[in-house]
């Protein structure tokens, strides 16, 4: 019988699409932080294997960062469900942390079978039998301020050439011996001669505090994180060993925001070589160990880079005792697992990779195996299985290697495309004013794009080119959500990959000819692998009778439109449309622009903005006359 409490659980993740009922029953890990206050839950994470405990704590233990943690678990059900939550999560953390059964408080939510409703239950240390209800459920509004306003990133990278001596006659000693070299390296993390630096990674700030060194000796390998967040306040006359990780909050967050991209990030190098301060005078030892047998000296090149969090007032020492050594540990262990195998074949070229997807508050480290491309199946297995645990969808890349998170690109929060050699206006709907209709509902380009016009490129297409552009903007998109990484095609190159499908003649190259929707869907079909949805409107006038449908599309799939009409093409981003009344407008980027890539002549000409279906003056954008052809691209059903 479980007993209420008070005390009240804080939701930094929405848990709606978690509860659906009459689907099959989810079991959830629930993820917090020792620097949160207690019972305060950032993610949920699907249990993907129902009964293997050990296999869920290696897949978790490189994929939570550091400094967040499992604290609980989510199932679907009754008192029963709630109390296997229970063992299930203190099982895991057995496994993940080494804890003893009861040893800390856990949160577990139930989801009712029937009505979907979510409550929350305490199960206290020492006492693992025993529920108490938690009246009270605060959903956290500004979750990324929650997390960032307090907290920074820590992160270590460690390339590591790792020696393995083995003996031809007994070549199964070659693993024995990997272990060993791996164990060396954990003891030089741990020794009291090892020297780490520490620095800010934020290069574009002119006020970087100065870096500082921490020798292992100072460090504490046993301090409870959760116990030690005010042990770093008090005064200005701190030692480096009692510095804050707030010593190094350099970045103004202001109109930027609070989020992964802009968090303090703090840089570890870790120094093995260095040689601590010694009065005794000493002079080099070489020691000679002859083999008994021939011995061939295998050497494993992997590569560590460990992400962690940490609340800006935890001390930068503990920052590195808790936080960087066992990353690195935990990285080295499940490389060890993975390369053992294959030791004397061709070891896995293995290699972490931080990313920040939407919907999931905190980043997570993934391991990718390179030996293959990333369309190899295993790879696409691997990034499903990812999907599924985050609650991503599957018709997004975003867990491929171009959406890592990069600590060596400067924060641009410009309108210039970051795409290698692109200098193209990107976004440029972006702050335009509004469309002018009463009570509508907005729904725009999910993504971002470039804006490709009349002229670009020194390239003469006015007057024939705008289904091109349009064309070009399409791919664009493409290429910046990371479905491909394919150069965005010349107006040649298109005319090319139309005859190649026996669409046209081959004199049709080098023309000045139309091209409309079918023309481009065949490309984006070709190109990328994308099937488009053809929309034909007999006259401008019916374009508002499919707002409705054309709002469905940018809320589901989220790609630019084409509009066709006639001889004129242009690129839809977005539809305000109220559907009580009727009103609409349409948001319009216009490829007809022959003028350089202003932002501001571009938006005051109206060459990006808002278009309504009739104007103040009973006018209209789209001609009455005209049939209109809409070409809506799907995203590919791809991870």
């Amino acid at each position: 019988m479980a007993e209420h409490s008070n005390r009240r659980v804080t939701l930094l993740c929405r848990p709606n699409k978690h509860l659906s009922p009459g689907s099959d029953p989810q079991t959830y890990w629930l993820v917090g932080s020792p620097f949160f206050p207690p019972l305060t839950v950032a993610s949920f994470l699907r249990r993907l294997s129902s009964d293997d405990l050990r296999k869920e704590s290696e897949e978790l233990r490189t994929l939570i960062l550091k400094g967040f943690e499992v604290i609980g678990a989510l199932a679907s059900g009754a008192g029963a469900e709630a109390q296997a939550a229970v063992d299930s999560a203190r099982g895991l953390r057995k496994l993940l942390y080494g804890e003893e059964e009861g040893e800390n408080r856990l949160v577990i939510g139930v989801v009712a079978a029937g009505s979907g409703e979510l409550k929350f239950f305490v199960s206290e240390s020492g006492k693992p039998n025993s529920l108490e209800e938690i009246d009270s459920i605060v959903e956290e509004e500004h979750l990324e301020k929650y997390v960032w306003e307090s907290g920074c990133l820590v992160r270590c990278e460690l390339p590591i050439k790792l020696p393995v001596y083995y003996s031809l006659k007994n070549t199964s000693d070659v693993e024995k011996e990997y272990v060993r070299a791996t164990e060396a390296v954990v003891a030089k993390l741990r020794d009291s001669q090892a020297v780490y630096m520490l620095e800010a990674l934020n290069k574009t700030s002119m006020d970087l505090p100065a870096p500082i060194v921490i020798r292992g000796g100072h460090l504490d390998f046993r301090a409870d994180l959760s116990n030690i967040r005010a042990s770093a306040e008090g005064g200005d006359n701190f030692d480096v060993n009692s510095l804050p990780c707030s010593y190094f909050s350099v970045s103004s967050k202001g109109s930027s925001g609070f989020s992964v991209e802009n968090a303090d990030t703090i840089q570890v190098s870790v120094l093995f070589n260095s040689l601590g301060p010694s009065s005794a005078s000493a002079v080099p030892v070489a020691e000679y160990i002859p083999v008994q047998d021939e011995t061939r000296l295998l050497v494993v090149d992997i590569k560590l880079d460990v992400l962690c969090y940490a609340s800006k007032k935890l001390p930068l020492r503990h920052a590195v005792s808790r936080l960087i050594i066992p990353g690195l540990v935990d990285q080295l262990n499940a490389l060890q697992n993975s390369i053992l195998p294959n030791l004397l074949a061709q070891h896995p070229q293995i290699q972490p990779y931080h990313f920040s997807p939407p919907g999931v508050l905190h980043p997570v480290t993934v391991f990718y195996e390179l030996s293959f491309g990333e369309t190899e199946m295993k790879q696409v297995e691997v990034r499903k299985s990812l999907h599924s645990r985050l609650g991503l969808p599957f018709d997004r890349p975003l867990l491929r290697i171009a959406n890592a998170l990069d600590f060596s690109k400067l924060k641009n929060g410009g309108l210039v495309s970051q795409q290698k050699g692109s200098t193209l206006l990107r976004d440029v709907h972006i702050g335009i004013p509004n469309s002018g209709v009463s009570g509508g509902s907005v729904s725009l380009v999910q993504g971002s794009y470039e804006y490709f016009h009349y002229l670009q490129d020194g390239f003469n297409d006015s007057g024939w080119g705008c289904a091109y552009r349009s064309l070009q903007t399409i791919i664009s998109w493409f290429r910046l959500q990371n479905y491909s990484s394919i150069e965005v095609p010349s107006h040649r190159q298109i005319q090319q990959i139309l005859v190649e499908i026996g669409d046209k003649d081959p004199s049709f190259v080098g023309t000045r000819d139309w091209i409309g929707a079918i023309e481009l869907s065949f490309v984006l079909d070709k190109l990328l692998g994308v099937t488009c949805k053809v929309i034909n409107v007999r006259s401008g006038a019916e374009l508002p009778e499919k707002c409705r449908e054309l709002a469905l599309h940018f809320e589901t799939q989220g790609t630019p439109i084409m509009i066709g009409g006639g001889v004129l093409a242009y690129t839809l981003l977005g539809v305000d449309y109220n559907e009580a009344s009727g009103d609409c407008a349409f948001l319009i980027l216009d490829p007809h622009y022959t003028g350089t890539d202003d932002l501001k002549k571009i938006v005051n000409g109206g060459w990006c903005g808002w278009k309504k279906a009739v104007d103040s003056k009973g006018k209209s954008f789209f001609l009455h006359d005209k049939f209109y052809n809409l070409l809506l691209p799907q995203r590919p059903n791809m991870v």
